[in-house]
């Protein structure tokens, strides 16, 4: 069992992880840097540790830190929530090895799932449909022209150790492979400290669609069904929902399917999301395996009824997963948006400052995760999130149209944020039939001089 539990993290996560430690008895202790130090999740949980100063390589990502953290409350277990140290399976060995509980999957799979082109080669191990592309990392320019070509343009150049929608660039012919090679590999090694790129061919107007995955000791795994992702920014994630629209019951049995098998074949352990792209003819490529809750993890609690943070905890103390394949059951349907500390008329800078004016929206089948509260100090530090509006509708345009109306009332002063931009992208036509695929949002938001009119 576990008494004390150290949340590893900030902002929104960090509520969420404290109040499923709230339902289940255990005592949380936030951990937190001196820019945090008075935010709610702090202020929720049952006790609090200094981290260090804002900076995060000095406090969220500093693994010494944090493992000191643990011996000075006495926690037994570890919630990393997602983003900093959420996928470093140094971090999560560590805790292993000093007999605290981490709740995730493996240090083992985190590591093998963050090497993109190991996963890539399990996937193909497992009957796992990938998109043509390396089996190994291009050794120079001249291996990866002689690879595109093969493959056929337009490639992706992805990073080895990329994940996220980090690490990924589109590659349109061999000149443009040769303009931006040096730098795909110098910024993969600033952001990865690991240089290694592969190509895989660039799937054009695709959905992004990712499968829920719980699995446990004993060898079981269920899926949750899907969540559609494609709402997106370089790469960033704005607006997801469950289930994934437009697609035919075959496609949704395979992504299930395969989903299944691949953590079956890895043997994977408590939650993780398979991710996938669905071309314009339903045609299903495998991207990557994320170890870890996801941000839009709420909009698939809200069609299946399941805590998957609650069952993540469980699960690190040996429950199984919490029913069979056949038990699992989806009702209605669910959308997210993410409010952003971003001004999308000021093309999208990110943005800081004090709250001074703070409503949450409401009404039926309405949730609001985020860590705000009047006097709220958002820091330039830290990922713009601010807060994620979900709704919860008997059909898909039930469940959008409550999502505008939620985020016509919410209100956060004193703080730009990207509220009005999410609901351009929500009463677009493109996204309001269910047909959007990525770029919806250039389309529902064009860029414009800082001159221009235009009402979002």
């Amino acid at each position: 069992m576990i008494d004390t539990l150290l949340v590893g993290n900030r902002g929104e996560v960090a509520v969420r992880i404290v109040r499923a430690c709230r339902l289940l008895g255990i005592r949380s202790v936030v951990a937190h840097s001196m820019a945090d130090r008075d935010t709610l999740p702090v202020r929720l949980a049952d006790d609090r540790v200094c981290l260090g100063p804002a900076q995060a390589g000095h406090s969220y990502l500093s693994i010494p830190a944090l493992l000191y953290a643990c011996v000075r409350v006495d926690a037994d277990a570890v919630h990393p929530g997602y983003g900093f140290l959420a996928e470093n399976s140094d971090f999560a060995a560590a805790c292993r090895d000093s007999g605290i509980t981490w709740i995730g999957p493996s240090p083992e799979h985190i590591a093998l799932l963050g090497d993109k082109i190991a996963t890539r080669n399990e996937m193909v191990r497992a009957g796992i449909p990938v998109p043509p592309g390396s089996r190994t990392h291009v050794t120079d320019l001249h291996d990866a022209t002689r690879q595109a070509r093969d493959i056929g343009y337009p490639i992706a150049l992805k990073s080895a150790s990329g994940g996220g929608g980090r690490g990924v660039l589109r590659v349109g012919d061999a000149g443009h492979l040769a303009e931006c090679y040096g730098r795909a590999r110098d910024s993969a090694r600033a952001l990865f400290q690991d240089s290694r790129l592969y190509v895989e061919k660039w799937v054009d107007n695709a959905r992004h669609v990712e499968v829920q995955v719980l699995g446990d000791r004993h060898g079981d795994v269920i899926t949750l069904g899907e969540r559609d992702c494609s709402v997106q920014r370089r790469n960033q994630k704005l607006i997801e929902e469950s289930p994934a629209p437009g697609l035919t019951p075959a496609v949704r049995e395979a992504l299930g399917d395969w989903a299944g098998r691949a953590a079956r074949h890895l043997g994977l352990r408590n939650l993780a999301t398979v991710e996938f792209l669905v071309d314009d003819r339903g045609e299903v490529f495998f991207t990557e395996i994320n170890p870890r809750l996801q941000v839009e993890h709420p909009v698939t609690e809200s069609v299946t009824g399941q805590d998957l943070v609650a069952w993540m905890i469980r699960e690190a103390t040996g429950e199984p997963v919490p029913c069979t394949q056949d038990e699992v059951r989806s009702r209605g349907h669910a959308l997210e948006a993410r409010i952003t500390a971003e001004d999308p008329e000021n093309d999208w800078v990110p943005g800081c400052g004090t709250v001074t004016g703070y409503v949450v929206p409401g009404g039926p089948g309405i949730r609001v995760d985020t860590w705000l509260t009047h006097g709220t100090v958002v820091s330039p530090h830290y990922d713009p999130l601010l807060a994620k509006v979900v709704s919860w509708g008997p059909d898909r345009d039930t469940a959008r149209r409550r999502l505008i109306q939620a985020l016509d009332e919410f209100t956060c002063d004193g703080v730009a944020h990207n509220a009005k931009a999410l609901t351009a992208i929500l009463r677009h036509d493109e996204f309001s039939s269910g047909e959007h695929r990525a770029g919806v949002v250039e389309r529902a938001c064009p860029r414009r001089a800082p001159n221009d009119e235009v009402d979002l």
